[in-house]
């Protein structure tokens, strides 16, 4: 009895402990999960967004608390006795001092154990313009602003969004209750918009055909199109002319370059563009930028897709903004924007740039990486000529790179034109005022 006893014991200690653990029954774990600070959450620029606050009393002996709630929910995510989100899961082990690189660095220059602090990319006045103006229009969407030359994250807002102040509670009904009503809120407000939700592509899809064409069609933006008025062609199937697909922008019959058909948003010219370049030579494009690849920043993100296949109406759709199985997330828009801004270069997404312990020492650091290479800089250089609007005479006003949808649903833009610092994308449920967020998020991240 004595050796099997010790046998079960072995068995419990050696190989069951993980799982025990692991076990959100387990109190002691949650007890031990609380028992010391977690590391604090800040922005680039120092304004804290997630912190650890002393209870006072109770098992527990501290607390999370997010000081700007709804605006930082969708980045920090939040930890609760019973689960976590956002950067507070992605960033677990950092935070709360698990992680084997924080435990040795903390023991050796600090003398205790302790979790490390996690200082974000993103801006605090460029995420208050994002948030504060997509919360304006009422409208369910998202704004994601980048930095071309780096691919650091600026600002990540969604809206409707939560407080994850809610969550920072130890009553197990209580905690309950807001979970429960969060998850079933027909307005979605735990859905992380910019990076878990995909839409149709809108101006992405002119961004991705313009560049087909400049790359492998062998255009210029000179180059001239088809009369946007008298499509070529016809579905050999059904015979389906892409003006029955879908009632697109004419432009009128004379023959228009391939620089003002995307100025003018031309919706047949470029179907029919799209048609000449081929559904092989968009999709290669699209994955140059990074369709179909899946990513985490380190949040993980929706893939954005483009079909394996697609027939010549769709072939049309997909060219000039129209669905047809192609979905984006926000992120991946301005992705898109990002890398005409950098030459051609994506740089890698990201949204943590670095970790380190209370008392300074930096426990790992963020830098720019190469993602993809989606351009020649000369090509990129065209695009962005093709994208950019001057401002008028003797204003103040910056030159933007951008591109935009009549639908008023999709907008995404660069600037300064010619010395890019930031790439923005705005994504709304339902057309609204895309443009005006847009603007408001560039005036902040440029001041």
């Amino acid at each position: 009895m004595l050796f099997t006893l010790l046998a079960h014991l072995t068995l419990v200690q050696a190989y069951e402990s993980r799982d025990l653990n692991a076990d959100p029954r387990n109190e002691r774990i949650l007890i031990a999960r609380f028992d010391q600070p977690r590391g604090a959450i800040a922005t680039y620029d120092g304004t804290p967004v997630a912190v650890s606050r002393e209870t006072g009393d109770g098992p527990y002996r501290y607390r999370r608390f997010y000081p700007h709630g709804e605006m930082y929910a969708p980045i920090t995510g939040q930890v609760s006795p019973r689960r976590a989100g956002g950067i507070e899961e992605a960033r677990e082990a950092v935070l709360s001092g698990d992680d084997t690189r924080v435990k040795l660095q903390s023991l050796v220059r600090e003398g205790t154990a302790q979790g490390a602090d996690v200082r974000l990319t993103v801006r605090q006045p460029v995420q208050w313009a994002a948030y504060r103006s997509l919360k304006a229009t009422g409208r369910p969407g998202a704004a994601v602003a980048l930095n071309p030359a780096t691919g650091a994250i600026l600002a990540l807002a969604t809206y409707p969004s939560y407080d994850p102040n809610a969550y920072a509670t130890f009553d197990p009904a209580a905690l309950a209750e807001t979970d429960d009503r969060l998850r079933h809120d027909p307005a979605e407000p735990l859905l992380n918009r910019a990076l878990g939700r995909t839409y149709p592509p809108g101006a992405a899809s002119r961004l991705i055909t313009a560049a087909t064409a400049l790359t492998t069609g062998g255009h210029v933006p000179s180059t001239a199109l088809n009369p946007p008025d008298h499509p070529h062609d016809k579905d050999g199937e059904d015979g389906r002319d892409i003006r029955d697909v879908r009632e697109g922008r004419g432009c009128g019959t004379n023959r228009l370059t391939l620089s003002q058909a995307f100025r003018l948003s031309c919706d047949t010219a470029l179907a029919d563009l799209g048609l000449s370049l081929g559904q092989d030579a968009l999709r290669d494009q699209a994955e140059a930028f990074g369709f179909n690849t899946a990513l985490t920043v380190p949040l993980p993100v929706a893939p954005s897709t483009y079909p394996s296949s697609l027939d010549r109406p769709g072939t049309a759709l997909a060219a000039s903004g129209g669905g047809s199985g192609i979905r984006v997330t926000p992120l991946m828009v301005a992705m898109l924007s990002a890398t005409v801004a950098n030459d051609g270069t994506l740089m890698r997404p990201y949204l943590v740039e670095q970790a380190r312990l209370p008392g300074g020492s930096t426990i790992d650091r963020a830098g720019p990486s190469p993602y993809r290479t989606a351009m020649s800089p000369t090509m990129a250089d065209q695009l962005t000529a093709m994208m950019t609007t001057r401002p008028r005479p003797h204003s103040r006003e910056t030159a933007v790179a951008l591109a935009s949808t009549g639908s008023a649903t999709v907008f995404t833009a660069f600037a300064p034109a010619r010395a890019p610092e930031v790439a923005v994308a705005v994504v709304l449920d339902r057309p609204g005022p895309t443009a005006a967020i847009a603007r408001a998020i560039l005036q902040a991240a440029l001041a």
